[in-house]
């Protein structure tokens, strides 16, 4: 027994290495005087991605246990080794955080853009390849679209708000940037960075992708990917992030693992922890709190309901 998400017809033009699974059409903003950069929303023809994403926290000892069940059926992400590798993003926001509120008061159709690199942040320099990347909540499905630039010219676009040289097929996507960018005024708001381990599905689970993302950090200042600067813990350091990422369905054998090791599903999103964390927005209710009150910068708890 397997359970299933209802799938819907792919739009023209949806392409990547899992098969796209859009959700319904979003629904038109609520605010006439907000409307900058919600013209372009169907995926370009790039790297884009299509599917359900479900959160855990779990501690210490059940990632080692999840980690032994997931490589036993599972194979390892090519893009690291046993020790996993790092992922860090610059997240963008307005000036009054319209993506975060639109996280925390849990709106249908939502999006963020970031500059995301992975591996060795030291090893950043202009000729880096990064990932300029939209990531976007539709109903229940996260579609998420991204180019490939050297940092120099990833720079550029998002904070100097100029267009790049890109291919053609991926005209649509940078202006869209441009258009969020300039018509929202975005700027850098959060630094995150993590360890990541990442598994990927085999034989009937192909499209399945599990990562356990560790020691979760982030800073609120020095947005440079490649600054020496000094990054703090924002999740517990005993706590690691699980996300289980499927096309259409979950396998039973993970739903089951899930029961059996008492996982529990959480809203909490690492940009909204870190823009709490460092005080820019009062703590949420799905603020992960560590055990030691000295770690807390802020007492204030703001009072949501999940929509």
């Amino acid at each position: 027994m397997r359970l299933s998400f209802r799938a819907r017809p792919a739009p023209p033009g949806a392409v990547g290495n899992e098969p796209p699974v859009p959700g319904d059409p979003p629904p038109a903003p609520a605010r006439d005087a907000d409307r900058a950069g919600h013209g372009l929303r169907a995926p370009s023809r790039l790297h884009a991605f299509n599917r359900y994403e479900i959160k855990y926290l779990v501690d210490s000892a059940v990632a080692r246990a999840l980690r032994e069940e997931f490589a036993g059926r599972m194979d390892l992400d090519s893009h690291g080794d046993a020790s996993g590798y790092g992922v860090w993003s610059v997240y963008y926001d307005t000036p009054q955080l319209r993506f975060y509120w639109e996280k925390i008061e849990g709106l249908r159709f939502r999006r963020k853009l970031r500059i995301r690199h992975y591996g060795d942040r030291f090893a950043v320099t202009d000729d880096t390849i990064v990932y300029v990347e939209i990531k976007q909540r539709v109903n229940r499905v996260t579609q998420k679209r991204r180019i490939a630039l050297p940092y120099r010219l990833a720079r550029d676009l998002c904070d100097r708000r100029v267009p790049v040289d890109h291919d053609e097929s991926q005209r649509a996507f940078v202006e869209e940037v441009l258009e969020l960018v300039g018509g929202l005024d975005l700027r850098p708001v959060a630094m995150t960075g993590y360890q990541r381990e990442a598994f990927v599905g085999r034989d009937a689970d192909t499209g399945l992708r599990v990562t356990m993302d560790h020691r979760v950090r982030g800073r609120d200042r020095d947005f440079h990917l490649g600054a020496d600067a000094e990054n703090r813990l924002i999740v517990p350091a005993k706590l690691s992030v699980v996300e289980i990422k499927a096309n259409e369905r979950v396998p039973y054998w993970l739903t089951d693992l899930a029961a059996r090791s008492n996982m529990s599903v959480v809203r909490m999103s690492k940009y909204c922890q870190s823009v709490e964390a460092f005080g820019r927005a009062p703590r949420s209710v799905f603020h992960v709190v560590d055990d030691d009150p000295a770690a807390d910068l802020s007492l204030t708890t703001t009072v949501t309901s999940e929509a």
